[in-house]
């Protein structure tokens, strides 16, 4: 078996952000979970350093464009260590042998018929680098960049994409997994729905210079596109590379959903002109926000990955961001979100489960892996959800459902938590007559531990090399780093010796709130809250815990084999699927288009088999002797997403 992962190659004009780094963590995960399936793995990312947005930034420096993407790409490289990300290949556009081959493609492509000249008037945007139809406007403007796009006429170059559209269509219908989340295929088939124009793919040198020139006719540059997507192929050394002939059947691409149309529009049609096999599937993402807004440069709200790092430590990024985001719907980044994550799920549970049980076994067996005793119910209990966590994190981590396979892991954290309480080693060791039952204890809680060193390894892989240290394991001991051999239970040998390592997880402390300043004979005062004893008081930090927003629904059905629930689609501003209790009270088709109240910062939940990512509020009144549930709106137009204060 064999797994060729890719990132979208990134754009230089920018220096590495949260989103960057999220598609590079992604991609790294997976490619780390596909070893530990006994899998050959390619993994590929790099830089896209041609275009108009290049020379640009590049002129604005005072720098040529060649000093310009050196220096922005070797950022790029420079920062996946600090994020423990290790690709198998980092490849730039400006590479020789990359622009051989594009030029080489380019050739056959033309010689074929499937590349003509003609002058094209169109909306030019200049961010996206391409032309836009109308269709794809929102009340003129570019959706991604926020500015009218230009009119220009020019001759041009253009790829025969309209020759491919229905083979594509085909491809896509026959094969539901080509594009996943599914929400992003139904969306390309709608593109696709409607006649498909031909792509411009060149750029008169009178307007453009910084880019690879047509092979024939050196008066233009080639579309900053058709370079960019063929490093997939170049990447492997096509056409006759031994990696091309081993991994291109098995190519998955991984990208965030603004360049969703390049790759499963553009590329396909480009692949299929070439006469080669399509890739194997597309996984799409979506955006991080910052305080609501997407991340963009010119807004200011740019998230620095090695900043990140320095302030919370490279797992804690790596976790925070898997755990977070349901894939392919958008998440919102806070310090305050982070810092939960990790006082409470790597701290709390994750740290104190180890750092318990490695202290009750040193104490209570001298630091050595003790002989269990036979199985109790409380051991069975145990060990049946170990190999249901494992079955479940195997199917999501292949399916890219990243906080799904971390929340199945946590189950059973949660579980081995509460079985050190129920079983009390503490109490056992007291009696001599009960060793044979700390042992059993202590032996279930150290296997616990090694499975969990198993299966975060792709997730957080200094912290796990940390914990196979601790169990006196070696770094690459199958037992730690393969699914095959490590996935059973019972099998960290009796008698290993364990070692001492540090915390795992220091906590982090929020920063303090000043204490409130009253007003006393004309001067300010400080002056303590005390809190009153009072039965449903909440402090005020815990109710700002609780995201509430407005929300707009945009589709409701029934929960099938369920008379009280409805599935809402709900926007706020992200696509989310809220499953709410109100099916005896409102019809599907008369609340599609409310503004309602949601906690949007529950954990998921599965209810009737619907995961179900927040709560949608309602107020509880009588009527007549009965009760009904009325949902809470808002008495104006308010954008979805906004926060309630």
């Amino acid at each position: 078996m064999t797994t060729y992962i890719t990132t979208p190659i990134y754009y230089v004009n920018a220096e590495p952000h949260l989103g960057h780094a999220y598609t590079t963590i992604v991609a790294d995960t997976y490619s780390r979970f596909r070893r530990l399936q006994g899998e050959k793995v390619r993994f590929q990312t790099g830089t896209d350093e041609h275009g108009d947005k290049i020379a640009e930034a590049a002129a604005r420096e005072g720098v040529s464009p060649k000093e310009y993407v050196d220096r922005i790409s070797g950022m790029f490289r420079d920062t996946w260590p600090l994020l423990g990300v290790a690709p198998d290949n980092f490849i730039r556009t400006t590479d020789a042998k990359h622009m051989s081959t594009v030029q080489k493609i380019l050739q056959q492509v033309y010689d074929q018929g499937d590349i003509y000249f003609d002058e094209y008037s169109g909306l030019y945007c200049k961010g996206c680098e391409r032309f836009l139809t109308e269709k794809e406007l929102v009340d003129g403007k570019c959706p991604d960049h926020q500015i009218a796009p230009a009119q220009i006429a020019e001759q041009n170059y253009f790829f025969r994409m309209s020759r491919y559209q229905q083979q594509l269509i085909d491809h896509i219908q026959a094969n539901p997994e080509f594009i996943t989340p599914e929400r992003y295929r139904n969306e390309v088939l709608s593109f696709l729905s409607e006649p498909l124009e031909d792509l411009c793919i060149s750029r008169p040198t009178s307007r453009l210079t910084w880019g690879i020139p047509l092979p024939f006719d050196d008066s233009f540059v080639t579309y900053v596109w058709f370079d960019a997507l063929i490093n997939y192929l170049t990447g492997l050394g096509y056409p006759d590379g031994e990696e091309f002939e081993s991994y291109w059947g098995v190519a998955e691409h991984l990208i965030a959903k603004d360049i969703l149309k390049p790759h499963a529009i553009y590329w396909p049609t480009m692949i299929l002109s070439l006469g080669l096999p399509l890739y194997k599937k597309l996984h799409v993402h979506g955006y991080w926000n910052v305080d609501e807004t997407k991340m963009s440069k010119s807004i200011g709200n740019v998230v620095r990955p090695a900043e990140l790092v320095e302030e919370y430590g490279v797992d804690c990024l790596r976790y925070f961001t898997l755990r977070e985001m349901s894939f392919g719907l958008d998440a919102s980044f806070s310090s305050e979100s982070i810092v939960a994550r990790k006082n409470s799920d790597l701290a709390n549970d994750l740290g104190n489960l180890y750092s318990r049980s490695m202290a009750m076994l040193v104490k209570y067996t001298g630091g050595v892996v003790p002989n269990p005793a036979a199985d109790q119910t409380s051991d069975t209990v145990l060990e049946e959800l170990a190999g249901s966590v494992l079955l479940r994190y195997q199917e999501a981590m292949e399916n890219f459902q990243f906080h799904r396979a971390l929340q199945a892991m946590w189950e059973l954290i949660s579980l081995a938590n509460k079985y050190i309480v129920t079983n009390e080693p503490w109490a056992l060791a007291k009696d001599p007559g009960q060793e044979g039952r700390l042992h059993a204890v202590l032996y279930n809680l150290v296997e616990v531990l090694r499975l969990l060193t198993l299966l975060l390894q792709p997730v957080m892989p200094g912290t796990c090399a940390k914990m196979a240290t601790g169990l006196g394991l070696e770094g690459d001991s199958p037992l730690v780093n393969s699914l095959e051999i490590g996935g059973g239970w019972g099998l960290l040998p009796v008698g290993t010796e364990l070692q001492k390592i540090d915390a795992l997880f220091p906590r982090v402390e929020q920063k303090k709130v000043k204490q409130p300043v009253q007003k006393v004979s004309g001067k300010k005062k400080k002056e303590k809250v005390k809190a009153e004893p009072l039965a449903g008081i909440i402090t005020f930090d815990q109710f700002k815990a609780v995201e509430l927003r407005v929300a707009e629904i945009v589709a409701a059905e029934p929960v099938k084999k369920s008379d009280r629930l409805l599935k809402l689609t709900v926007k706020a501003p992200e696509e989310r699927v809220i499953v709410a209790g109100i099916a005896e009270y409102y019809r599907p088709e008369e609340i599609v288009g409310m503004l309602v109240l949601i906690v949007a910062n529950l954990e998921p939940v599965r209810l009737m088999g619907v995961e179900s990512q927040g709560m949608v509020l309602a107020a509880k009144m009588e009527e007549e002797g009965k009760s009904r549930l009325v949902l809470s709106t808002v008495s104006g137009p308010v954008v979805p997403g906004s926060r309630v204060a």
